[in-house]
């Protein structure tokens, strides 16, 4: 009975360690795209403004400053970063330093630009609303609206380490 029973652990270990860990998060990305009005709002804005930057297939452009090296964050990465989001205006909505996020819970254009640089690597992000929180306007804690609804959103990103 014994040996059995020890049978019995051994293969509910064996099966338990070749099983998927959840690691909270969905590993799918959508391949998710703006509008082509809220592209062309975009281009409008980086045209005015003498703004350089390159189109992603999502109808967002980047400019990457600095490419890192090593790894690429994944989907489900948490990732440590420093950063600051303004809008078309100037405005500086959030700014953060040496922050750890989960990068599955991030706007989608988080998503879809870090993947463009490596650990180390510098990117500056131009968001279409629809990529970023689209048609609901974002308040602080007082009830103030920070970031209106339909804002194109500017991110300028530090990718300090991936884990």
């Amino acid at each position: 009975m014994r040996i059995v029973a020890l049978c019995f652990l051994g293969i509910t270990l064996l099966i338990s360690a070749c099983l998927k860990k959840d690691v909270g998060c969905e590993a799918v990305m959508m391949n998710k795209s703006a509008p082509s009005a809220e592209e062309q709002e975009l281009t409008t804005y980086l045209t005015t403004n003498g703004i350089s930057a390159t189109k992603h297939g999502s109808n967002m452009y980047y400019q990457i400053i600095n490419m890192g090296t090593g790894d690429h964050p994944q989907y489900c990465s948490q990732i440590n970063v420093s950063y600051s989001g303004t809008l078309t205006n100037g405005s500086v909505f959030e700014q953060n330093n040496d922050i750890y996020l989960k990068s599955w819970i991030l706007i989608d254009g988080w998503k879809i630009g870090l993947p463009l640089i490596k650990k180390g690597g510098r990117i500056k992000l131009y968001i279409p609303p629809s990529l970023g929180y689209g048609t609901t306007a974002r308040k602080d804690m007082q009830g103030n609206v920070v970031i209106p609804a339909n804002s194109i959103l500017i991110y300028d990103i530090s990718l300090h380490d991936i884990q």
